[in-house]
């Protein structure tokens, strides 16, 4: 429905024609300054809808997906469910209601991606904090990715308009990132080169300077390289990229939401840049060097475009939702099939006619 009316933020007196409206409220507005005033609700909205998707409240009505949930119930040796592998339930409770599996032992786990944090209860918030302990098992060296203290101006690294298919260039690379990030178990200077090979290997944004319509297509781009098995499988798989690419572009807070994609770009180009330092080969130089300059790009749209962030997440919710339906089903048919044929393989036909010896 089109907004009527005048806008409903503009001072008095100089109120003018409304031009988009609220999708929660519906109150009408007519330019970026006056939306900004009254962002936080559609934000909100817009974050509702991403936690909706990663939660899968509703139920598949497809029988297949039925048939998947009876024979989870009858097999006493069915595998756990896959936990989210960084964002732990200790960072606070936009986290914990992003968590596929509540109250599953994994809550209790020590968080092992390098942007969670220890967060003490509520009892301890007054006492004096104590610097952060090694956890056994760390990567020599792992710490928290921060935000770049200094970002350049998008104005300053392109003399022309942008491109609108940019945005779409987020979620190939979040992808790859989390994808080499859980592989390399954070990346290990004596893995530098194996690192951004996997990484340029699997994005193809920064390996290929490739281009997106879409941040579905970007998604299933860095997917099919996965599953065509080009690259090492990693911990997460197919399906926890995409999550963890969502939950990056979440963000932290609707207050800071473009924190955790600001860290990951900066950590990428600063990651990329030590891999050229250490490369001999000029090709290779040439390459890392193009995707640290992609990185750099990325990290400036990002800090002047945070609000394309919730809706890019959204998507990425919806393509982590559709792929996990899928398997969902594939793993149904095949629990149907195993139960005809009374085992993992197919009998062996049956002789219909014997020729018997003359």
């Amino acid at each position: 429905m089109e907004p009527t009316g005048p806008c409903g933020f503009c001072p008095a007196g100089e109120a003018q024609p409304a031009r988009y409206t609220c999708p929660r409220c519906n109150v009408p507005y007519c330019s970026l300054r006056c939306y900004r005033a009254h962002g936080t609700c559609a934000e909100d909205f817009y974050r509702d809808q991403v936690l909706g998707e990663l939660r899968g409240r509703s139920a598949s009505p497809s029988r297949l997906a039925s048939a998947l949930r009876r024979l989870r119930q009858q097999r006493e040796t069915e595998d756990a469910p896959e936990e989210p592998w960084w964002w732990g339930r200790r960072d606070g409770p936009l986290l914990e209601e992003l968590d596929d599996t509540p109250g599953s032992d994994a809550a209790e786990a020590e968080p092992s991606f390098p942007f969670s944090t220890r967060r003490e209860s509520a009892k301890d918030a007054s006492a004096e904090p104590l610097a952060p302990e090694p956890v056994l098992g760390d990567p020599p060296g792992a710490c928290t990715p921060s935000v770049p203290t200094r970002i350049p101006t998008l104005a300053s690294l392109s003399r022309g308009p942008v491109s609108p298919l940019v945005r779409f260039q987020l979620p190939n690379v979040l992808f790859a990132y989390a994808h080499t990030l859980a592989l390399y178990h954070g990346g290990d200077d004596a893995l530098l080169s194996d690192f951004c090979a996997t990484l340029l290997g699997v994005s193809g944004a920064l390996g290929n300077q490739q281009v997106f319509a879409s941040a579905d297509e970007a998604l299933q781009a860095a997917a099919h390289v996965l599953e065509a098995g080009e690259h090492p499988p990693g911990p997460l798989g197919t399906r926890g990229a995409m999550y963890e690419a969502a939950r990056i572009l979440l963000g932290e807070s609707p207050a800071n939401q473009k924190g955790y994609t600001l860290a990951a770009l900066g950590h990428l180009a600063q990651t990329l840049g030590r891999a050229r330092k250490q490369a001999v080969a000029r090709e290779e130089q040439e390459r890392l060097y193009r995707a640290r300059k992609k990185c750099q790009f990325l990290l400036a749209w990002t800090n002047e475009n945070e609000a394309v962030l919730t809706p890019l997440a959204l998507d990425c919710a919806k393509a982590h939702r559709a792929h996990a339906m899928a398997a969902e089903e594939v793993t149904a048919l095949t629990g149907e099939l195993e139960r005809l044929w009374g085992g993992p393989m197919p009998p062996a036909p049956r002789t219909l006619i014997e020729e018997l010896p003359g």
